[in-house]
C-alpha cells in the first residue's frame, strides 16, 4: 500500500451515554493544590469576619477567595500572572453585577445582565485557555451578586472587600514557590515522560497523540518557568529523552525497557529528592539546552505579544469560541426567565447550571448537564441532612463552608457530578451568611433552577449549531501541511543546524496536537458537514513519518533496516 493510501475511519454515531459519563476516574496527581488554596485563602478572611460579627459580608470576600482555585498547573511565573487577572476580571465582573443590583429591581433585567455576564465570562475563559474551574467560577459569582440586596453607596466597600481577599489568594498561590521553585515544570516534565512511557510500550494514535500533547505541555511549562536554572535544564533534558521515545515508538514499534525506564524517571521527577540526570539522548547538541533555556524570557515577551494577537483572532468573526458563546448567551437567558416563571424569585442558580453545562461540543454537552443534574440533585440532599448541624451557630457554618470547599475540590476531579454533591450545599450555605431562610425552600428552588438550567441549556447547544467546527478541522489540517512542508524542507537541507530542525520539529508536532484536538472537538458536534477522515488521518500518518525522519536526523533514534537490507 503507499504512503497515501489510507482506510476512513467509521463516521461517528451520535448517541447520550449515561452510564459511562457518571463512572468514576483516578483523582488527579494535584488535586489536594486546589483543595487545601481555597480553604486557606477563605478560611482566613472567613473567621476574620466572624471575628467582628460581620459574616453577612462573605459573599464578597468569597469572589477574591475562591480565585485560588486557578493556575495551578502554571509554572509560579506565569501563575502569578494569571491570577492577577484573575482577581482583576473577577471584581470587574462583580462591579458590574453590584451595579446593577443597585439601580434596579427587576428580574428581566438582571437575568439579562446575569446571561451577558456569563457569555462574556465563556468567551474569554476559552479564548485564553485559563484552564479549570474556567468560567463557571465567574458566573457563580456574578449571578449570586446581581440577586443580593445592594445600596449604590455600598458597592465601593463590598469591591474594596473582594480585592483584598483576592489578593491574599494570591499569596497562597504563589507562596509554594518559597519550598519548591520548579514543582509545576517537574509534575509536567513526569507526565510527559508517563505519556511517552505508554506510548513505547503500546505505540497506537491515540497514546501517540498523548505523549504528544504531554510532550507540548510540558515544553510549554519549561519555557514560561522563566530564567534558566540547573533542575530546568536537566528537565529539559528528560523532556528530550521523552521525545525521542515517541519518535522511536512511530517508527520502531513497542520498547519494554525503554517504557520502564521512563516511568521510573517520572517516579523519580515527582518526588521530592534530585531530579534524574541521564546521559544526554544520542546526537543531542549540550549547548542547545543552554540556548533553549536563555531564550525563555525573550520568548516569554514575544508570547505575550503573540497572545494578544491570539485573542483577538479568537474574538473575531470567524471565531470557533463564538457559537459557543451565543449558546451560553441564549440558553442562560432562556433559563433564567424559564425559572423566574415557574416561580423562583432569585433565578440565578438556573443561570449558573446553564453557564456550566457548555462544552467543546454537543456531545460533551451532554453529558455535563446529566453530569450536573445528578450532582446538584443529590447535593440538596446533602444540604437537607446537613443544614441543621449549621444552623446550630455562625462558626458551625463557617466551618461547614470550609469542608465543602475541600470536598469539591478533592472529588471534582474524580468525576465533574461527584463535586457537584459538595459544590451545591456550599453555595446554599453561603447564602446563610446573609441570613437564614425557610430550608424547603432553597431545597426546591435549587432543584427547579438545576432541572430549568440543564434541561433548557441542552435544548439551546443542540438549537444554536456549532457549524465552525469543521471549518477549524480544515484550518488545522492545512497548518499541519505548512508544517510538515516546512520541517521536510529543513530536512533536506544539509546545512541545517541543530535549532532551526528542533523548531521545524516541534511546530510539526505542536500541528499535529492541534488537529487531533480539532478532530476530537468537531466529532462530538451533531449539525455540521461530513469531516476529511481521510485527509486527517493521512495527514497525521504523514506528519509523524516527518517527525520520525526528524529526530533520526537529529540522532535522537536510528530506524531499523528495511528488509532485505543487507
Amino acid at each position: 500500500m503507499s504512503d497515501t493510501a489510507v482506510r476512513s475511519r467509521k463516521p461517528s454515531v451520535h448517541t447520550l451515554p449515561v452510564t459511562g459519563t457518571l463512572r468514576l476516574k483516578s483523582p488527579a496527581e494535584t488535586w489536594y493544590k486546589p483543595a487545601l488554596s481555597v480553604v486557606v485563602a477563605s478560611g482566613v478572611p472567613n473567621l476574620l469576619l466572624y471575628s467582628v460579627d460581620r459574616l453577612d459580608l462573605v459573599m464578597y470576600t468569597m469572589a477574591g477567595s475562591l480565585c485560588a482555585l486557578y493556575g495551578h498547573n502554571l509554572p509560579y511565573a506565569r501563575r502569578a500572572h494569571t491570577v492577577v487577572r484573575v482577581i482583576l476580571g473577577m471584581v470587574a465582573g462583580l462591579a458590574v453585577s453590584l451595579v446593577a443590583a443597585a439601580a434596579t429591581d427587576s428580574t428581566a433585567v438582571l437575568v439579562a445582565v446575569g446571561a451577558v455576564l456569563a457569555a462574556v465570562q465563556k468567551t474569554f475563559c476559552d479564548a485564553t485557555r485559563i484552564g479549570p474551574p474556567g468560567n463557571v467560577i465567574f458566573t457563580f459569582v456574578t449571578s449570586a451578586a446581581l440577586f443580593a440586596p445592594q445600596e449604590l453607596g455600598q458597592v465601593p466597600g463590598h469591591l474594596a472587600l473582594a480585592l483584598a481577599a483576592g489578593a491574599f489568594s494570591w499569596l497562597v498561590t504563589v507562596c509554594p514557590a518559597l519550598w519548591r521553585r520548579e514543582g509545576p515544570e517537574r509534575r509536567a516534565t513526569a507526565r510527559a515522560l508517563d505519556a511517552a512511557a505508554a506510548c513505547a510500550a503500546d505505540p497506537g494514535s491515540r497514546t501517540r497523540h498523548a505523549a504528544a500533547a504531554a510532550v507540548q505541555a510540558a515544553w510549554q511549562s519549561l519555557l514560561a518557568a522563566g530564567r534558566p536554572t540547573p533542575v530546568r535544564q536537566e528537565l529539559e533534558r528528560l523532556v528530550v529523552h521523552a521525545e525521542r521515545a515517541v519518535a522511536g515508538s512511530a517508527a520502531c514499534g513497542p520498547r519494554t525497557a525503554d517504557a520502564e525506564r521512563l516511568r521510573a524517571w517520572a517516579a523519580q521527577t515527582r518526588a521530592r529528592g534530585p531530579v534524574p540526570s541521564p546521559r544526554p539522548a544520542p546526537g543531542t547538541v549540550e549547548q542547545l539546552f543552554g540556548i533553549e533555556a536563555e531564550r525563555a524570557g525573550q520568548r516569554i515577551r514575544r508570547g505575550r505579544r503573540e497572545a494578544r494577537r491570539r485573542l483577538l483572532r479568537a474574538l473575531g468573526p470567524g471565531s470557533p469560541v463564538m457559537p459557543i458563546a451565543v449558546r451560553t448567551l441564549v440558553g442562560c437567558a432562556l433559563a433564567g426567565y424559564v425559572s423566574s416563571a415557574l416561580g423562583v424569585g432569585r433565578p440565578y442558580w438556573a443561570i449558573v447550571t446553564a453557564a456550566s453545562v457548555y462544552q467543546p461540543n454537543l456531545s460533551l454537552t451532554w453529558s455535563r448537564a446529566l453530569q450536573r443534574t445528578v450532582g446538584n440533585l443529590v447535593g440538596v440532599l446533602v444540604f437537607a441532612a446537613l443544614v441543621p448541624v449549621a444552623r446550630t451557630g455562625p462558626l458551625a457554618l463557617v466551618l461547614c463552608v470550609l469542608c465543602f470547599n475541600f470536598a469539591a475540590e478533592a472529588l471534582i476531579t474524580r468525576n465533574y457530578w461527584l463535586g457537584s454533591v459538595a459544590v451545591t450545599p456550599m453555595a446554599l450555605l453561603i447564602v446563610e451568611f446573609a441570613g437564614f431562610h425557610p430550608a424547603w425552600e432553597l431545597i426546591s428552588d435549587r432543584a427547579l433552577d438545576t432541572l430549568v438550567g440543564a434541561a433548557v441549556g441542552f435544548l439551546v447547544a443542540v438549537a444554536v449549531p456549532n457549524r465552525r467546527a469543521g471549518g477549524q478541522v480544515e484550518r488545522a489540517l492545512a497548518a499541519t501541511g505548512e508544517a510538515r512542508a516546512r520541517a521536510e524542507k529543513v530536512l533536506s537541507d544539509p546545512a541545517a543546524d541543530a535549532l532551526t530542525l528542533e523548531t521545524a520539529r516541534r511546530r510539526l508536532t505542536s500541528s499535529l496536537v492541534e488537529l487531533r484536538d480539532a478532530s476530537d472537538v468537531a466529532a462530538g458536534e451533531w449539525w455540521q458537514r461530513a469531516l476529511p477522515e481521510e485527509d486527517m488521518l493521512a495527514a497525521e500518518q504523514a506528519g509523524h513519518r516527518t517527525l520520525a525522519a526528524t529526530a533520526q536526523r537529529q540522532g535522537l533514534i536510528t530506524l531499523p533496516p528495511a528488509d532485505g537490507a543487507a
